[in-house]
């Protein structure tokens, strides 16, 4: 019986039905994708088998060939070939097919389909976190951009929807960068924790058969082999980790767009977007809407979705190789990183297109009389107790609302205070000598600070994708060795 449908313990395989609903009906691209991967892992294993004496030099260099041909054309002879139990199990098939059982039913030593998934599941998961630390490091450069060229455009910082204190709009954006820095920082050290190759776990407990676990690891651009084989097949708190952090930059992005999207409209008049960055309405031809922001919202849902239903998936499983925790759990994560990627690159052009509008901050900055605070602790300088000074400038702010005045001109100083040291401050003022406890005063040196941090997180970066562009050029050069060495034609 072909080596797709029997085990030799059972002689049947699953019903149609049940495989489509178990495996799906993989096209070509899912067909690629997937085995892309695992063929990359059975070069470096088959490399490794022939320098442990496991597999004879000859079957090595057919086996190489072989996958090599199929990863030249993209997996397009194995589209559309049953799979009744999987695609791994239709491709060791296909190899078994067309090299034979001496040579093709080797492929599989000292190995499980468990360690393969994991170690998949590992290098997928390092590409896509890389490319999103990437992208995630351009936006940050971007909002730091940003933070330095707005630093002196005033305008006021909300609490509780109220105009609180008089900041500036490029402080606000160094503070977003500030909140990104963490996720940046976290994202960096899960990207570290894809350290260990799982290769080499087996079905749970390892093997008795000499491989060299260190070599695997090396040509798939680990740096180093599993300790622990049932932590290596039974654990992705990696992948829950990885979901946490994305989860949380994306909803800090959409904060950000919640903010950006209030903004922008007409009732506030703080930000404008260029057309390229708005759409209009159907039915409402005056209708300039900032719709992007919208999608930058929504898509923080996908990874605290899946966050959820991964956790939820693992939670309560044996510790060991289970179909919750290897398949279901990891199946939600893809899309989820999908979505937080967009977010991302939507946010990059929002942050880079929003121009505000310096006018109109400032405007409402004075008519929300934001100045109130550093005026009472210029009372609390002259000796006032805060409460006293506090209800004093309240007052005072009561009465010009009353007398139907936009700013605070003038305060009646308590007795026995005759100075405030000049004139009431101006919002420029106020803003540059907001210079403790991280206020807009010290925007200049956030910024400094974060573009030192930035550049570090790229440095790692630079060498983690140098890393695995070395382990590849290591592997083609081992394989071509092989083939080169061992080919005789070991084909049909």
């Amino acid at each position: 019986m072909s080596g797709d449908t029997g085990t030799g313990r059972l002689e049947q395989g699953l019903g149609a039905r049940t495989r489509r609903v178990v495996y799906g009906e993989p096209g070509p691209e899912t067909v690629r994708r997937e085995l892309e991967a695992t063929s990359t892992v059975d070069l470096a294993h088959v490399v490794m088998l022939r320098e442990s004496g496991l597999l004879p030099g000859p079957a090595a260099a057919a086996l190489l060939d072989r996958i090599r041909r199929l990863r030249a054309d993209g997996f397009a002879g194995l589209t559309g070939r049953p799979a009744p139990r999987g695609l791994y199990l239709m491709y060791e098939g296909y190899l078994v097919e067309q090299l034979g059982a001496d040579v093709g039913g080797k492929v599989h030593t000292a190995r499980s389909r468990n360690d393969i998934k994991a170690t998949v599941t590992a290098m997928r998961l390092r590409t896509e976190l890389a490319d999103l630390l990437g992208e995630m490091l351009r936006l940050q450069a971007g909002l730091l951009s940003r933070a330095r060229r707005h630093q002196d455009a005033v305008m006021p910082v909300y609490t509780h929807f109220q105009p609180a204190m008089p900041i500036s709009y490029g402080y606000y954006l160094a503070g977003i960068a500030t909140a990104l820095d963490r996720d940046i920082a976290a994202l960096r050290g899960t990207l570290d924790d894809l350290d260990r190759c799982p290769l080499g776990a087996g079905a749970v407990a390892g093997t008795d058969l000499p491989i060299d676990t260190a070599r695997t690891a090396g040509l798939l651009g680990f740096r180093g082999p599993t300790l622990h084989a049932v932590d290596a097949v039974a654990a992705r708190d990696t992948l829950l980790r990885a979901l946490a952090v994305v989860a949380s930059a994306a909803v800090t992005l959409s904060r950000l767009a919640t903010d950006l999207q209030l903004w922008s409209t007409q009732e506030f008049g703080f930000v404008e977007f260029p057309e390229r960055l708005v759409g209009g309405s159907s039915a409402m031809p005056q209708k300039r809407n900032a719709f992007l922001l919208e999608h930058v919202k929504a898509k923080a849902a996908w990874a605290v979705g899946a966050w959820t239903a991964s956790a939820s998936a693992a939670k309560s499983t044996p510790f060991t190789n289970s179909i919750e925790v290897g398949t279901e759990a990891v199946a939600v994560a893809w899309p989820a990183l999908t979505a937080v990627r967009e977010s991302v690159l939507l946010a990059q052009v929002l942050v880079s297109g929003a121009r505000p509008v310096t006018h109109r901050m400032e405007q409402r900055a004075r008519e929300g009389f934001t100045t109130a605070t550093v005026i009472a602790n210029r009372l609390v300088g002259e000796g006032v107790p805060f409460r006293t000074a506090h209800h004093v400038v309240g007052r005072a702010v009561r009465d010009a609302i009353a007398s139907g005045e936009h700013e605070l001109t003038k305060i009646e100083t308590p007795e026995g205070v005759t100075d405030l040291g000049g004139a009431l401050p101006s919002l420029a003022e106020v803003v540059a000598g907001l210079n403790r406890g991280g206020g807009p005063g010290e925007s200049a040196a956030v910024v400094t600070t974060l573009r030192d941090r930035l550049a570090g997180h790229g440095d790692r970066l630079t060498d983690h994708r140098a890393q695995l562009r070395d382990a590849a050029r290591r592997l083609d050069t081992e394989v071509d060795s092989v083939v080169a060495r061992y080919g005789t034609g070991v084909t049909r």
